[in-house]
């Protein structure tokens, strides 16, 4: 028979070090040695209590991993894995490059258990404190101080980047559960609706490629920059009405999608300016290539337009937002966007404030003041 264990583990001291050491066994029975990088009994106590507490909940090994990684080590390996193409898109690798750069300079070499929701409130109130630097031919100039709408995205990243480490069994859990925004952020998440009188006019003064693609997306709800400037002509099948989408940002957007007749109008007035190429919105600067950035002739086209600028993703929202209102089931909405999560459908489709006024146009004053067929007088 095996011999019996006195204790669950003990706290010790070694000639060659000033630290107390610890030891235990794991739920192997294996023994475990290790040094508690303190000269205080009572912390190497809590050390050892806590070793202990994550022996039993059979998170040992997470804790162990976790505290030998810093977070500059797994930002490094989270951008390699998990951000280049094709996980993500080019533009969200990008986003997460400067973002990671800033999470290195604020936490440095600090461990993936070390870090709190304390200190990341600490990091985005900082932030909201920082100016805007802008490079120029003349050097740096200094700008406005950030937007919250940007470090609140800095956010979204280092709590997609911690959930990616949970999810590796190297946290327990994520930090940036705990975490409360320190401003409020107006107007996050909310997709402009975009009338049908406010479309035409952008149309009337967007270059031809720009009108095709407001067409097209508000007619499929197609991503602009993952699904339709990248789309080949080989993808289009006018004589069945429908497109198909090789690659796309999740699983369930790889699918075939059903054309209106205005999306097919869009689509062959965009064949015949596209030339001889494959793509059916190939690049001015590149012939070889397609359009890869709408930013600017968006922003002057609605300029150009008087509408206030909002963002051209938001034409997605509109496709959803058109068919909500068209009486179409939620299940279905949230099948033609091609979203794996329901709740995801929330976000595209808002009844805006003009919709609803639109509705309360129809309201009739005199519902029960309306003469009766049969010739009595009107009830009052």
């Amino acid at each position: 028979m095996p011999r019996s264990r006195k204790y669950d583990g003990v706290v010790y001291r070694r000639k060659e070090t000033p630290f107390w050491w610890i030891r235990y066994r794991d739920r192997s029975g294996a023994r475990r040695r290790e040094s508690t990088f303190t000269q205080d009994w009572q912390e190497a106590q809590r050390l050892l209590r806590e070793r202990l507490q994550a022996r039993d909940s059979n998170a040992l090994d997470v804790i162990r991993k976790g505290e030998k990684l810093s977070l500059e080590q797994w930002a490094d390996f989270f951008l390699e894995n998990y951000s280049k193409p094709p996980v993500r898109a080019e533009k969200t690798h990008q986003v997460n490059l400067r973002v990671a750069k800033h999470l290195k300079n604020a936490f440095a070499s600090r461990k993936l258990v070390d870090i709190t929701a304390d200190d990341i409130e600490i990091y985005l109130s900082d932030r909201l404190r920082k100016t805007v630097r802008v490079r120029t031919a003349l050097g740096y100039r200094q700008m406005g101080v950030l937007k919250p709408t940007t470090v609140h995205q800095e956010l979204r990243v280092l709590r997609r980047m911690l959930n990616v480490a949970v999810r590796k069994k190297l946290l327990q859990a994520n930090p940036c559960w705990g975490v409360e925004f320190p401003v409020a952020v107006r107007g996050l998440f909310r997709p402009h609706y975009v009338t049908w009188s406010e479309q035409r006019r952008i149309e009337s003064h967007a270059p031809g490629h720009l009108r095709s693609i407001v067409q097209i997306i508000t007619e499929t709800g197609l991503r602009v920059y993952k699904e339709l400037t990248p789309m080949r002509k080989d993808q289009v099948d006018l004589v069945n009405a429908t497109i198909w989408i090789p690659d796309s940002k999740t699983p369930n957007g790889i699918a075939e999608i059903p054309l209106t007749p205005l999306a097919i109008e869009a689509i062959k007035s965009q064949i015949l300016v596209s030339g001889t190429g494959p793509y059916l919105f190939p690049s001015d600067k590149n012939p070889s290539g397609h359009q890869k950035n709408l930013k600017t002739a968006w922003r002057k086209t609605l300029k150009r337009a008087g509408v206030p600028y909002f963002r051209i993703y938001d034409l997605r929202s509109t496709y959803a937002t058109r068919l909500s209102a068209g009486g179409v089931a939620d299940e279905w909405v949230t099948q033609l966007l091609r979203q794996g999560d329901a709740k995801v459908f929330k976000k595209y489709s808002q009844m805006k404030l003009q919709m609803k006024r639109e509705t309360l146009e129809k309201m009739n004053r005199q519902a029960n003041e309306m003469p009766l067929e049969s010739g009595t007088a009107t009830i009052q």
